[in-house]
């Protein structure tokens, strides 16, 4: 077991301005009337208010007539104002003691950006309108203003507001105005389904909601205006004047604009205010506070609202350097959904080191990877499978000489780098029994002496194939790859052809990342060794005993990033985090055995995964299969699109398969299974050519599918197949699909 000791943060109290009354006057060019003036100190008091100006898409203040605020005292309690110290510190009076690198809560990382990197680009955002360049100052500017202006607006510390929204620069200043303010932001997607956001938004006690668009607004408004309560709306893109539902016209609608303009004013009242610095009217925000809900994909039964601390994802920012190297004026290219805890807590840590973050799409991938040229990927499995996807297409729209000598020289690449691997020590292995210093130091020689042999084969396949691979994809320093099982073919092809992928492994609950491959000690089939002050174990599944390293046992971890806790949730927090600290995680996984010397001298405490415990497949005559090697060595066929492994209780193993079907119809031809002017294959010929592509692809494997059910339907996100962040919903895919299972076994 590795252990480590725990770091912790520092907070220091002090002082801040009070609010004065002027502070929203002239917001957004509209005059506010003398008898409002006053309910600007109202909203730090625990005030409602009405603002009619913002209540409709189609009643927006009139640029004539000076825009009206009521409010009603509920209370005569005065509201703390809960503020980042660094972050903030322009307005503190003693706020000088904290260093710029001293982070109490995470909004602290943008005032130490800020002040050492300036200028430089920190944000492209190229397919928003309007598109946006943003240096390191401007974005400390936009969350200033965004989270003050969400102070005029009246939200409190601890209050929940819920962010739907997808990857944009507007989405991370929103996140960090929220997170500023003492607030605690509730995040979700715009692909989810209304059933899901309104079930989220009840069950976290959201009180208003930032959103995306109006095509997502339009499209959940009505249902949680009518079901849920919503003090007020912010449009993060888009005109107010295409929001076209109605029942909602009493609930105000902001445009991003207006809150930073609301932001803008109250900030240079509250730094030209001469009045009295009162300390109790403010407090720190401290690092063990919640600072975001983030809902778990809920691969089985509805998604649990996960409480990530700032402490939590300080962890991240302070600790993933060892992983990621960044430097100033590197280059990301960003497409996962920020709400995904991997996306998020990466940004937050590149922030830290200057570092510019393009913006994309799947749509516009393969485009951005070659405009942009970024030097770091950080994405999902699926990605990478769909670039090796892209580039095996194109090596096969070649003549068939130029095909052959592409695959000859990637099975080249692949057979030196496994030699390499060897005398590199970096070969996976479980055998605890560590080889005689004869016999590793033999096996070195050998592997050295037949890499150097392949070594010129190896060159002269970068000069001529890989190196047109790289000028169209970038990444030139590493793709990162977590959220997901990495695939041992994909991990291989991209080490062979010189693009370095590291695998790491995280989980919502662990703000996610717990362990990665680090680029001095890339040991291939492994997701690393576990991040700094980050422990693992692995334990028997049943007794909950300590297993030796090489033995697969379930997977628990500790750490300072693991969760406060499942939000309104005890039992099921109590379940899998124990008194002691240790996240049960529900994998499978096992713990390389620590070698002196040999090829394995290396990978010693790297963490393997083989599936997940509840995704075991039992069959009746008591066997144990994991799913996860069988899925993964079918998908390495072009004819299957998407796989799940079935038989529970059955005596034999099954697939549900959803084929791709222009790639089996090409391969039929090429059989001369079917003329040359077919359209389609039969269900027959189709099931014969998926039993063939089974049986190659997964030969291998310890178990062999026997039956295959064939459905045209893809699994989808829009369908409930498939989480937000593309894991399959096993559950509801046997489910959908029980009456055609039973006929296949019976």
């Amino acid at each position: 077991m590795l252990t480590s000791s725990v770091a912790t943060a520092s907070s220091s109290p002090t002082k801040m301005a009070t609010t004065t009354a002027a502070m929203a006057a002239a917001a957004m060019g509209n005059a506010w009337t003398s008898s409002s003036v006053a309910t600007s100190l109202g909203r730090r008091r625990g005030f409602r208010f009405a603002l009619p100006g913002y209540h409709s898409a189609f009643s927006r203040p009139s640029r004539h007539r000076p825009l009206r605020v009521s409010c009603q005292s509920e209370t005569d309690e005065k509201q703390t104002r809960r503020y980042s110290p660094i972050l903030e510190g322009a307005l503190l009076s003693s706020g000088d003691g904290l260093a710029l690198d001293e982070w109490t809560a995470v909004p602290d990382i943008w005032r130490y950006s800020a002040e050492k990197y300036g200028d430089r680009i920190a944000l492209v955002d190229p397919y928003h309108d309007p598109p946006s360049n943003i240096t390191y100052n401007q974005l400390e500017q936009e969350i200033l203003n965004f989270s003050e202006g969400l102070r005029v607006i009246g939200i409190k510390p601890d209050e929940k507001l819920a962010l739907y929204a997808d990857n944009s620069c507007r989405w991370l200043i929103a996140d960090q105005g929220i997170m500023a303010t003492g607030a605690i932001n509730v995040v979700r997607g715009s692909r989810s389904s209304v059933e899901e956001l309104l079930q989220i938004y009840q069950h976290s006690e959201s009180v208003a909601l930032a959103v995306d668009s109006p095509e997502l607004y339009n499209r959940i408004a009505e249902v949680l205006c009518d079901k849920a309560s919503m003090r007020f709306v912010i449009l993060l893109w888009g005109d107010k004047a295409s929001l076209y539902i109605s029942g909602t016209e009493e609930i105000p609608i902001f445009s991003y604009d207006e809150i930073i303009h609301l932001g803008q004013d109250s900030r240079k009242s509250l730094l030209s205010s001469n009045d009295t610095w009162n300390p109790d009217d403010y407090e720190l925000i401290s690092s063990d506070d919640v600072a975001t809900l983030m809902y778990t994909s809920g691969t089985t039964g509805n998604p649990k609202g996960v409480m990530l601390t700032h402490r939590n994802f300080l962890h991240q920012i302070k600790n993933l350097w060892d992983v990621v190297p960044a430097v100033p004026g590197v280059r990301f290219l960003s497409i996962l959904p920020p709400w995904h805890a991997y996306e998020r807590a990466c940004e937050y840590f590149i922030f830290t080191h200057g570092v510019e973050q393009v913006y994309t799409a799947v749509r516009y991938l393969k485009e951005d990877l070659q405009q942009y040229q970024p030097h770091y990927l950080i994405s999902v499995p699926l990605v990478y499978e769909t670039l090796y996807s892209g580039i095996q297409k194109q090596l096969s729209t070649g003549s068939a000489a130029r095909k052959l000598i592409a695959l000859t020289f990637i099975r080249i690449s692949m057979a030196f780098m496994d030699f390499k691997r060897i005398y590199e020590g970096k070969y996976l292995t479980r055998d605890q029994k560590e080889p005689s210093y004869l016999v590793s130091m033999l096996d070195c020689l050998l592997a050295r002496i037949f890499a150097a042999i392949l070594w010129p084969l190896h060159m002269l396949a970068k000069k001529i194939v890989y190196s047109k691979i790289h000028s169209a994809i970038g990444i030139s320093k590493a793709g990162i790859s977590g959220g997901g099982s990495l695939p041992t073919f994909i991990d291989k092809f991209f080490e062979a052809i010189g693009v370095n992928v590291q695998n790491g492994y995280g989980l919502t609950e662990c703000s996610p990342v717990t362990a990665a491959r680090r680029p001095t000690c890339n040991v291939l089939g492994s997701i690393g060794h576990p991040i700094r002050y980050t422990e693992f174990k692995i334990v028997h599944p049943e007794t909950d005993e300590l297993l030796p390293p090489g033995t697969k046992g379930i997977v628990k971890v500790r750490g300072p990033q693991v969760m406060k806790g499942y939000y309104k949730n005890p039992s099921a927090t109590s379940q899998v985090l124990d008194a002691s600290g240790w996240f049960n995680t529900g994998d499978v996984g096992w713990m390389a055995p620590h070698h002196s010397s040999g090829r394995s001298r290396l990978s010693g405490g790297v963490i393997v995964l083989e599936g997940r415990a509840k995704d075991t497949i039992v069959l009746s005559t008591g066997e144990n299969v994991e799913p996860a090697e069988l899925e993964e060595a079918a998908m390495r066929s072009s004819l299957i699109q998407q796989i799940i492994v079935i038989g529970q209780d059955q005596r034999r193993l099954g697939a549900i398969i959803v084929p791709n079907k222009e790639e089996a119809l090409l391969a039929a031809k090429k059989k001369s299974m079917v003329d040359a002017n077919a359209v389609e294959l039969s269900k027959e010929k189709m099931s014969g050519l998926l039993y063939e592509e089974l049986r190659t692809w997964t030969s291998e494997c310890t178990f062999q599918i026997g039956l295959i059910l064939i459905v045209d339907e893809p699994f989808t996100i829009d369908a409930g197949l498939l989480t937000p962040t593309m894991k399959i919903r096993r559950d509801r895919i046997v489910d959908l699909y029980k009456d055609q299972i039973l006929k296949l076994y019976s």
